[in-house]
């Protein structure tokens, strides 16, 4: 899980968006962005495809299951 959160967090500062941001963009709050970010909480797997249509990048990356974006 914690891979999760590391690799959240990178796509989304590198990008520039905010918590906010990515929180509207899903539907959520930005304190479940904190949780997911710090490796508190997780998400769902809807929100997980969300999060990878939202940042281009691979539900196995996000995982840590591959390093290819």
């Amino acid at each position: 899980m914690k891979i999760f959160a590391m690799r959240l967090r990178e796509v989304r500062t590198q990008v520039g968006e905010s918590r906010k941001a990515l929180g509207d963009a899903l539907g959520i709050g930005v304190s479940q962005i904190s949780e997911m970010e710090n490796d508190r909480k997780g998400t769902t797997l809807e929100k997980l495809a969300l999060i990878c249509r939202h940042y281009n990048v691979s539900a196995d990356y996000l995982l840590g299951l591959s390093d290819d974006r």
